[in-house]
């Protein structure tokens, strides 16, 4: 086991996360607990420094050379607006640009932030799965962010809607890196319920261990429901494939995973090796190899965007697993045993410590204390099992994962995973993304904004004829063949959803930003027989690192054109048909194209009214950035 001083002071971060005129909130992980300061560089302005000791920074032990800070910056004078500040971080009074020099844009200069006085633009972008073959959407930020001359024409912040990580579609080579750095970080052990193993250490050696893990439970009868809802033994052969085969299980291999997804220097630390395996399974390794190389050759850029850029997340399922709550009976089956539970649970813990706490840090004051209590008190390197099953028992009861931003326009950020309408009657059918009670909320957040942002994981306006396909396998008892996921899948949940939009006291003016479905495409949403508004925008920008199987999707969007058109009398049949939606035409599509395929990361920019006036999908393969134009 390496010694501490062998190791850098930092392993992933600096991630500036919510960031406000008196507050900073910025996220990092060291190999050891820090003695930080952050030095603040105002223009024609003093230079602060402030001693990050327990009272602006929180430090959760996940490892013996592995320490979550959670630096949280109260400031008693507000810090200026529409300029940029540099910062640094001093460890020992050395800064970012000894310990981290990838992290700055020009040589000597230290990082630095713009806090706007209002939206006049965003980036956005959903879905980075670092094994897939496309680039890397993130990278188009950090040109973006290079390219800037002045404060104004940088983004005010990143939106990341969902599917950050993949924890229940894991490459071969990924899987390797995460168990080579568990053993160089000394990341924490835990026991396991449930399984045919008794606790990490015997799951990262058996031979089940990679491309196998389905069958990591006991060869019994009741549980091949759970092999089948939840290992991906279901196939899918419209949406998605089944590739649970190396989902993550512990919480080190989650907490592993975000800081290999995030920064360059974890994969300085280890070597991995190939594990034993078949020929077939050889030849997928090698394949998955050449896109994993290629993820972590563009990590510096991507953590210089994380260090510039204020970036706020929400999860989506693959943050968790795929399907996460998408019935009644899949919740049934997933949380009635303990080893899916467990899986569950050390997922949304990494979510809490890695995501969830950057975006409203309030909210978190006793879960993070439980969680210090737990990973503060190992027994043999192992996190103590009722402890640790009861910090999962109240992390699966939260339901303050949503936020609201109080920017100009507000930014209201959904919550579409964990607060759903369960259908009662029949188990099987997908439950609705929210239910009454959070509907009703987000109403009262509404009201009286003449504008809002909305961000919702799953878009709120879809392709119809996607829907209808996923509507007819729901009908059939079949929702898991098709991520049979979207707003207007049920009932309930779609009226009230609609009837927000129509309440004469919400915003006049709605932009939706959403990712979730792999390809790019902008609606504007007209209520039909009520004048003056309100004027809805659907704006949808997946994947930041995948893509929609291009042959099928071609024919999706022909078939779409075709199917529903404005004039087409089968828009009567769906719960839209009091709203006039009118596509954006993407600028460089071919003839009549309406979806854009593409890994990349959308752009919008706002008026002073909070409309959109540009709306752009970047290109992370380099070409041109896609304008979607509105029709003449």
């Amino acid at each position: 086991m390496p010694q501490p001083d062998t190791l850098p002071a930092v392993i992933t971060g600096p991630l500036l996360r919510r960031l406000e005129p008196r507050r900073l909130v910025i996220w990092l992980v060291g190999s050891r607990v820090l003695a930080l300061s952050l030095k603040l560089i105002i223009p024609q302005g003093e230079t602060r420094t402030i001693d990050l000791d327990t009272t602006h920074c929180q430090v959760v032990p996940v490892g013996r050379h592995a320490f979550i800070h959670l630096i949280d910056v109260q400031l008693d004078d507000a810090l200026p607006l529409d300029v940029a500040i540099g910062y640094d971080l001093l460890i020992d009074n050395i800064g970012i640009a000894e310990w981290a020099p990838h992290l700055l844009y020009a040589e000597n200069q230290p990082p630095n932030f713009v806090l706007h006085s209002r939206i006049r633009q965003l980036v956005h972008g959903s879905c980075r799965k670092p094994h897939h073959r496309a680039d890397e959407g993130l990278l188009c930020v950090d040109r973006l962010l290079a390219e800037a001359h002045t404060p104004t024409e940088r983004p005010a912040l990143l939106m990341m809607s969902g599917d950050q990580i993949y924890a229940d579609d894991v490459a071969g080579p990924m899987l390797r890196a995460i168990h080579a750095l568990i053993a160089r970080l000394g990341l924490f052990d835990e026991y396991l319920e449930g399984a045919v193993v008794d606790d990490s250490a015997s799951l990262y050696e058996h031979r089940a261990s990679y491309y196998h893990r389905a069958d990591l439970l006991p060869a019994l009868d009741s549980n091949e429901t759970l092999r089948e809802r939840f290992f991906g033994g279901v196939k899918k052969p419209i949406f998605t494939s089944s590739t649970a085969d190396n989902h993550l299980v512990t919480f080190a291999e989650v907490i592993a995973m975000y800081m290999l997804a995030w920064s360059p220097t974890p994969w300085t630390l280890i070597a991995p090796q190939v594990p034993q395996l078949s020929a077939e399974e050889h030849q997928r390794y090698a394949r998955e190899q050449v896109h994993i190389d290629k993820f972590r050759d563009g990590l510096p850029g991507v953590a210089r965007v994380f260090a510039h850029l204020s970036t706020l997340m929400i999860f989506d399922d693959h943050d968790i697993t795929d399907d996460w709550n998408l019935s009644a009976q899949w919740e049934e089956t997933a949380y009635g045993h303990p080893f899916s539970k467990r899986i569950i649970g050390n997922a949304l813990l990494a979510y809490m410590l890695c995501q969830g706490w950057g975006n409203q840090p309030d909210v978190f004051g006793e879960l993070l204390s439980q969680t210090q209590a737990l990973t503060a008190h190992v027994q043999d390197d192992h996190l103590q099992a009722c402890a640790h099953d009861d910090l999962l028992e109240t992390l699966l009861k939260f339901q303050r994962w949503h936020y609201v931003l109080p920017t100009t326009p507000a930014l209201v950020v959904l919550d579409t995973r964990t607060r759903r309408w369960r259908s009662e009657f029949a188990l099987k059918q997908p439950s609705g993304l929210l239910d009454w009670e959070a509907l009703s909320e987000l109403q009262q957040e509404l009201l009286d904004h003449p504008s809002a942002i909305i961000v919702s994981p799953a878009p709120i306006f879809g392709v119809k004829l996607i829907e209808t396909v996923q509507k007819v396998f729901s009908w059939c008892g079949y929702p898991l063949l098709v991520d049979a996921e979207n707003w207007m899948a049920h009932r309930g949940a779609a009226q009230v959803i609609l009837n927000i939009f129509r309440h004469s006291r919400t915003p006049g003016n709605y932009v939706i930003l959403s990712g979730d479905v792999h390809y790019s495409f902008v609606y504007e949403v007209l209520i039909r027989h009520r004048n003056g508004g309100p004027r809805i925008w659907q704006i949808t920008s997946s994947g930041i690192k995948n893509e929609f199987p291009p042959r099928l999707l071609e024919w999706f969007d022909r078939l779409n054109r075709w199917l529903y058109s404005p004039r087409s009398p089968l828009n009567g049949f769906t719960r839209r048909r009091s709203m006039q939606v009118v596509p954006h035409i993407p600028q460089h599509a071919e003839a009549g194209e309406r979806l854009w395929n593409s890994a990349g990361i959308g752009q919008v920019y706002f008026n002073q009214q909070g409309q959109p006036e540009a709306i752009y999908q970047h290109n992370a393969d380099g070409k041109p950035r896609t304008r979607m134009v509105a029709p003449e």
